[in-house]
């Protein structure tokens, strides 16, 4: 990637980050953990990867994309807002009464949501639904689903990887963000999950690694997963939980409180500091 495109990634991944923290703030509730270790994969998605068009968000031949861990909706929600699809405004008002903006995400009261999500497990089935749907439709669209690592601890996403492999849906991309932290602690103490590749390799699945806070890293993963045919393909993403603010960064704690005024305060000066590093 030439330096301009992964300076313009960088930057608008800084600014995803403060989204997220002025979303979970005001709300005075929400994921902000594994938002941030999701940052750059959503920057990456929204502003690299994905067929769309925020002035068409129902345009048929888009790509798709399922937020299978739908508590961190406030890092799609920073991203949404960054590409166009509605102010950043909105971020303020998250899960506030009668706002847009719920604590997860709804298809049907938020441009560009493709998918309701919230119920571990059940995003990766949807999107497997939606990979068929282009396959019996003879379409081109693509379809992605972000996953978190304790999810997989769900039994419906390996029925749905059965499914997947089942149907050869070479037009499925699942990312899964192993930033090893669940809401119980660490994600292999809870129910050790690993070795991740070779099960999903035995599930039929093409899989590759890649440094998901890497632009470059993550290009590669992609380009891979383009070039996958007759098989699903998943990326696991190594992240750190909490990326890009020092008190939250590993720390099972921040799966799921908001900030109080001091923590947003220190908060929103870290990361303002590294956007202004970047200009």
């Amino acid at each position: 990637m030439d330096a301009e495109n992964l300076k313009s990634l960088q930057t608008t991944a800084a600014k995803v980050r403060l989204g997220i923290i002025e979303g979970v703030f005001h709300a005075k509730s929400g994921h902000p953990g594994g938002s941030l270790s999701s940052a750059d994969i959503f920057t990456y998605l929204y502003f690299h990867q994905l067929h769309i068009d925020p002035q068409n968000p129902k345009d048929p031949s888009r790509d798709r994309f399922v937020l299978s861990k739908g508590h961190c909706a406030p890092g799609l929600y920073a991203a949404l807002a960054q590409r166009g699809y509605f102010s950043a405004n909105e971020l303020e008002r998250l899960r506030h009464i009668g706002a847009m903006l719920q604590g997860h995400p709804d298809m049907k009261g938020t441009p560009g949501v493709d998918m309701s999500t919230g119920s571990l497990g059940q995003g990766i089935s949807a999107a497997a639904g939606m990979a068929l749907a282009a396959k019996m439709d003879g379409a081109s669209y693509q379809v992605y689903a972000l996953l978190g690592d304790g999810e997989i601890q769900e039994g419906q996403v390996w029925e749905a990887a059965m499914f997947a492999a089942h149907h050869k849906l070479d037009n499925l991309c699942l990312i899964v963000d192993c930033n090893g932290l669940q809401i119980d602690g660490d994600v292999n103490q809870v129910a050790g999950i690993e070795p991740l590749d070779d099960k999903f390799r035995a599930f039929g699945f093409d899989v590759t690694y890649a440094d998901g806070h890497d632009f470059n890293s993550l290009e590669a993963a992609f380009a891979a997963a383009e070039a996958c045919t007759s098989k699903p393909f998943v990326i696991l993403a190594r992240t750190t939980k909490g990326k890009g603010i020092s008190f939250m960064e590993n720390q099972a704690g921040w799966h799921g409180k908001a900030p109080n005024q001091e923590q947003y305060d220190q908060a929103m000066a870290e990361l303002n500091a590294a956007l202004k590093e970047l200009a």
